[in-house]
Formats: structure tokens, sequence, C-alpha cells
């Protein structure tokens, strides 16, 4: 086969025709099979919805060929552009390459497929008189089966792999196998070169040290860059689910570099992977032995009153049961201040993670939890699969059909850097808060045999989402806003999970929203907020010093390992290398 043979256009036959017709017949069957087993029954269609969704159907499809067959199936420098209602015209990453359009015979299994895909997530969303989640679980399936089988993600129908094989005389397929092979050896998907990244030289490096080890946590103290710091401390708790490192990624994107240079006294746990020696590890471990624990611990170095904490994500819903605790308790002005990355109380409106807690998952999680503990790649696939098209089928073309080599990401590395998880914790977190949604009602759940009311919160709040967060939709952190009874500052901001929190100043990316006051529901906060170009960190310093602003010089104890609690060994510690 010859490189110009890509390019030699190929009208269809009648037989390819009715092969096409016969393909989407087959899908929808299969996608009606699927449901009808998810919610046990027949699915109940609103007859008048499907219809007019298979008249646009058969006329879009129609069109689509009739356009086809105009072009006498020439290749095209200027192509017709699709009508601008067809799904067609919707952007698309998987088909820039201007081979999509130009090329008729793969323009023509682009188009099917968009306006295939379309129809397909238009009938699931005919279905009528079914559960809401069921239905979203419907949604989601139909998606992530239309991303796995879309042209793209196959060697013969991506003109981009297949002008790459007749160049490289099929290297690139011998690279990519070799990539998949060493990916199912090790039993996770490669985004990254990992060989360019050493925690503590280039990734992880903010200068500290490791004062305090538990089973459940290293403390580490991370040393002043200033010569005044200020007063109240900054102790934050990362996701257990992740890496630490997150927030201290290269120095130019870390949260902890950037904070300890404006002048304050860091503090952060770097969590234990589980072993089985945590299998009875539960919430309220994390909460007082944890959460709890690391608080006092640097209130006494220290000698001050309160710290002030974030949690991020996990760490955040665990630090709002640490109030609600610590309010019971009598003890809340330990806690001078609490800032929550995108992170959620309320799970009534949690995304596509909601799905992953019926009985069938739960049992699946029995199974694999079976020395005491989880292990993080099963974490890591799930949440690669909420966005499927770019963690996980944009790397099978880019690593195992184009052979491309990895490119050095610290983001990726750490995406990749899994954790285990204890699995009692687990479990009992899916059941207890996504499934039962039981912290948001006073005194459901207990921690160290306390009920817990969120609303005895009265602790100064900042809360941070994610415009586009897949993980912690924006709608649903908002709902803290309704469940604490202090003051809050909501804040909104641009891109995501990750790229909506670690979005340094320097950077001069993405967009955040504020409100003076604080509106009755999110689609107020939107409606009427202020937008600000670039990062929320400013914004977020700015309300820690309204809260406080004296200084205190930074010698004695707030100098890693200079106080009562002695140097263990250098930041990032032992606990975030083992695997």
């Amino acid at each position: 086969m010859k490189a110009q043979d890509l390019n030699e256009p190929h009208l269809p036959t009648l037989e390819q025709m009715q092969q096409w017709t016969q393909v989407v017949g087959r899908a929808q069957q299969l996608l009606l099979e699927q449901a009808a087993g998810a919610t046990g029954r027949a699915l109940p269609f609103d007859p008048d919805a499907v219809a007019r969704i298979q008249t646009g159907f058969a006329n879009e499809g129609l069109a689509l060929w009739q356009r086809f067959l105009d072009s006498g199936g020439v290749l095209r420098d200027e192509p017709d552009a699709p009508p601008p209602d067809s799904p067609a015209a919707r952007k698309d990453r998987r088909f820039a390459d201007p081979a999509w359009t130009k090329h008729p015979f793969y323009d023509l299994i682009r188009q099917s497929y968009l306006l295939l895909s379309d129809y397909l997530l238009k009938l699931t969303d005919a279905v009528d008189g079914v559960d809401p989640k069921q239905k979203a679980k419907l949604r989601f399936a139909a998606s992530g089966m239309l991303d796995a089988v879309a042209p793209s993600n196959f060697l013969l129908t991506n003109p981009t792999v297949m002008e790459k094989t007749l160049q490289s005389g099929g290297e690139n397929l011998v690279k990519g196998l070799q990539h998949m092979l060493a990916d199912l050896e090790k039993g996770q998907l490669t985004q990254t070169d990992g060989t360019v990244f050493e925690l503590g030289r280039n990734i992880a490096a903010t200068p500290g040290k490791v004062i305090k080890e538990t089973p459940l946590y290293q403390l580490i103290h991370y040393a002043p860059a200033t010569e005044q710091v200020l007063e109240t401390p900054l102790v934050i708790f990362p996701a257990w689910i992740n890496r630490f490192y997150i927030l201290d990624l290269s120095p130019e994107k870390s949260f902890v570099k950037w904070a300890t240079d404006q002048g304050i006294s860091v503090f952060l746990l770097s969590w234990k992977s589980a072993d089985a020696s945590m299998k009875d590890v539960l919430w309220d471990d994390y909460i007082v032995h944890g959460q709890i624990d690391a608080i006092d611990t640097v209130r006494e170095l220290l000698g001050v009153p309160s710290v002030h904490a974030i949690g991020y994500c996990v760490a955040g819903t665990t630090l709002a049961a640490t109030l609600a605790l610590l309010a019971a308790r009598g003890e809340a002005e330990k806690v001078a201040s609490a800032t929550f990355f995108t992170a959620q109380v309320d799970f009534t409106e949690a995304g596509d993670l909601g799905l992953f807690v019926d009985d069938e998952q739960m049992q699946l999680i029995d199974q694999l939890s079976a020395g005491g503990f989880l292990d993080g790649r099963y974490m890591a696939a799930t949440f690669n699969l909420l966005r499927g098209r770019d963690l996980i089928w944009n790397y099978v073309v880019n690593n195992y059909l184009l052979g491309q080599d990895y490119p050095p990401f610290d983001l990726l590395y750490w995406n990749g850097d899994t954790t285990n998880l204890p699995a009692r914790w687990h479990k009992n977190y899916l059941t207890q808060l996504y499934r039962d949604n039981q912290l948001i009602k006073p005194g459901a759940l207990t921690v160290d045999g306390t009920p817990v009311d969120l609303s005895k919160v009265q602790t100064p709040v900042y809360v941070q989402a994610g415009r586009e967060d897949h993980i912690a939709p924006p709608e649903s952190v908002w709902k803290i806003t309704s469940h604490f009874s202090g003051p809050i500052r909501f804040l909104l901001a641009g891109s995501g999970h990750i790229a909506g929190v670690v979005n340094p100043p320097a950077a001069q990316k993405y967009q955040y929203w504020t409100c003076d006051e604080l509106p009755g529901s999110l689609a107020d906060f939107v409606a009427s907020a202020k937008e600000t170009k670039g990062s929320w960190w400013p914004d977020w310093i700015e309300w820690i010093r309204s809260l406080g602003d004296s200084t205190v010089p930074a010698t004695g104890a707030r100098i890693p390992g200079e106080g009562a609690l002695k140097a263990i060994e250098d930041a990032p510690g032992r606990y975030v290398r083992e695997r």
C-alpha cells in the first residue's frame, strides 16, 4: 500500500451504505439491551420524543449521504462545512487533523460517527419514568461506549495513524506495542515520562523537614522564606487518595512554595499509602488521629492558639467533619479559618462519581480489597473513566497507535503516582457519604463517639470550586454554603479539579469569579459575580490576612527542627516514596 492511497477517493457501494445502516440499528439495540439490564426491566421511552429523534436522525443521515454523493468523492482543499446545527459542526479535538474533513472517506466516517453519537445520547435522554440515577448511569455508559468506538481509536479509520504507519513502515505500531505491553505489565496506563522527575529535586522540592511521624501521616514543616511570618500558621491537608505534592509540583507551580514566599509558616501532612496494617482504619482516624492531632501538634510547637487549615477534596470533606467535632467539643477556636479546595459535604449532586456506589460496585471493591486495602490503580482507573476521552483514549492513540514518546509533564507524573486506600474507610466513605449523604444530617454520623452537626460550625470559611470540575462539580461544592453558620467567601475558579486549584499567579492563566455578598444560589452567584483574570491565590492570601495580619520573627520553632520537634528527615519524607 502506498502513501498516496490514503488520499484516493472511494465512493461507497450500496452494500457499504446498507452496512452503515445496520451498524446504527445494532448499536441502538445493544444500548437498549444494556439499559434494560441496568434497570432490571424494559425501558419506558417517551414515544413522541423518540419519534422526533428518529426523524431528525433519518433526515440528517440522508443529508449527509447526499452531501457525500454530491462531492463525487473528490478531495477538497476547502471542504463544505456541515450545517451549523449539525453534530458534525461541533469542534472535536479527536478530529483536528485536516484529513478528517478534506478526505471524503474520512469526512464521511467522522460525520457519521458524530451523528450516531448524537442520536444515541438523545435516545438515552428520551428514557422516561426511571430513577434519575439509573438514567444518569445509562447516559454515562452510552458516552463511554461511544468514546471507545470512536473511529479515531483505530488504525484503519484514523488518517493520522495511517499516514504515520505508511511513512514509518509500521515502526510506530511496533513502538506502540512495546508501550502497551509495558503498561499491561504494570497494570496502569502511562501518561508521561517519569524518568525525568525526582522527588525532592525537581518535584516536591520546597525545602523543609519531617518533624513528626505516625502510622497515619508524616508532618512536614517547610522552611520560612521571609524574615517575618504570619503569627497564625497554616496546616494543609491534602487528599490521601493522591500524593500530597499536587500542591508542591515544580517550583514555579508549587502552592507550598508560593505560600512560604507570602510569609506564612506552612505545615503539610504526607499521608501513608495504605497497606495491610491499615485494614481497620476508619474516617474517625483521619479526623482525630490525623487532622486534629496535626492541628494540636502545630499549636503546641509554635505556642499559638489556632491555625489556618486547608482541606483538598476528600480531605476537605474530612476537614468539615473535623470542624463539626471541634465545635461539639467546645474547641472550635483551634482553627482560625478553614479553606476548602474543591471539596464536598452534600453529595446530592456529586456528579458521575456517584454512579460508582451501587451494590455491584461495592461487591467489586470488596473483592479488590481482600488484603485490607484498595490498590490505588483501581481509583486511578475510575478517575480516568470520568474523562475517558482525554485520559484514556487520547493516550491509546498517541502511545499505542502513533508510538509517540512520552512527554515530560509533572502533573501527569503526579496523576500516575497512585496511593492505596484503607478498605474499610473507602467503603464507608462511599456508602455513608456518597450514597446515604449522612454528613449533612445532624447527628447521623458520630466521630470518636460524638455526634456531629455541620450547622454548628461558625469558623470563617473560604470555599473554592472549579467551573469545569468533573470530580467535585461546582453545583455540589456550592452546597457547603448552606450547611455552615459562620462567614463564608465562595470563589469559582476557571478550569477543573486540578488546574483550577494549581494556578500560580506567574502563569497568568484562567480567571475566577467572586461576589462581595453571598447570594442564595450558584445560578445567582454566576449571574452577579465579578470576573478577575488570572490566579485566585492572591484573593485567598488577602482573605487570610483580613482575619489577622500580625507577624512574628521567623526564628526558633518557626525554623523546621529548631523547636521541640526535631527533624526526622528532609522533605518530602519517606511516606511519599512508599509504593
